[in-house]
């Protein structure tokens, strides 16, 4: 969304709206910020010039990498961007600030597959006349709870990212809120298992009332002041040929069957790759429940545990 008013040094509309999703996201790829804000246009061309003029005041920076002998350009907010976007009030503040070192470090590959993930969900919601912006999904919001296995110790669950989308079927408008992890398989199996597990975990957390009076009421789970309806878990694995992936799916859902807690819980949790996301979008058969029968299923994940 434009700026109410003209951003500092007269940033166009579309130079506002790279802004908002560079604060939102952090570091954008040149091509996915023209998918994002201007797949009307047929080439990049427009998109790159904003943001070049961004970067001449001052406002944006920009590190390359390369992909496949070419010069990817990879975008992020100044501080004195980031303070430009603060002032306007439209996005929650942030934080957290990238630098040129940041932009070019480790986490580089995995932040961009987020985005990419996200990108998937945008552009396949244009297609089915649906609804997901730019900015309908948030990056590492943290999720406070407590395990009654390690008392005293508050954890955090923090998603690569929580994803708003509008599934729209006639007069039939349903909001799906996910929780994103994105695995580029530098992690291990039983790393990514316990993910799951702390999903299962968060979604039976209900904080313990201070008065005694209170603790012999029902308890409300900690998740229903955030959301309506516990997010649905999707793993989005990439970095690896389809065979691996495939592997990992099998290994993760050998994992999962074996935990006690995930035996139980009616947390809908499925796994899919970025490019099946990309080339066949989240409503078709794609996702493998991590929990249940191996069937194939969508985002809905109709064959989860829960349905199951």
């Amino acid at each position: 969304m434009p700026y109410p008013h003209s951003a500092p040094l007269g940033a166009g509309p579309i130079g506002q709206q790279a802004m908002t999703v560079l604060y939102q996201h952090r570091l954008v790829s040149t091509l996915q910020m023209h998918r994002l804000l201007t797949p009307h246009h047929t080439r990049a061309e427009y998109v790159r010039r904003q943001l070049h003029q961004l970067r001449e005041s001052g406002l944006v920076g920009v590190v390359g990498r390369r992909v496949h002998g070419q010069t990817d350009l990879l975008w992020w907010l100044t501080e004195k961007g980031a303070t430009a976007v603060e002032a306007v009030g439209l996005l929650p503040q942030r934080p957290y600030r990238m630098s040129a070192e940041a932009a070019a470090g480790p986490l580089q590959e995995h932040t961009l597959a987020t985005v990419s993930t996200g990108l998937a969900f945008v552009e396949w919601a244009r297609r089915l006349g649906h609804e997901c912006g730019a900015l309908d999904w948030s990056p590492e919001i943290a999720h406070y709870y407590r395990d009654e296995n390690r008392p005293g110790e508050d954890l955090s669950l923090i998603p690569d990212a929580v994803l708003n989308y509008v599934h729209t079927e006639g007069r039939q408008r349903t909001l799906l809120t996910f929780f994103v992890e994105v695995d580029r398989c530098q992690m291990t199996i039983a790393r990514l298992a316990q993910k799951v597990h702390a999903y299962a975990r968060y979604h039976q957390y209900a904080p313990q009332p201070a008065a005694r009076a209170a603790r012999r009421a029902s308890r409300t789970p900690a998740w229903r002041s955030r959301y309506p309806a516990f997010p649905r878990v999707l793993l989005v694995l990439t970095g690896a040929s389809a065979s691996r992936l495939e592997r990992r799916i099998a290994d993760l859902r050998s994992l999962a069957a074996a935990d006690p807690i995930l035996a139980t819980t009616t947390v809908r949790a499925g796994v899919t790759t970025l490019d099946q996301l990309h080339d066949q979008g989240p409503f078709a058969p794609i996702v493998t429940p991590v929990l249940g029968p191996a069937e194939h299923t969508d985002a809905w994940l109709r064959l989860s545990t829960a349905a199951a």
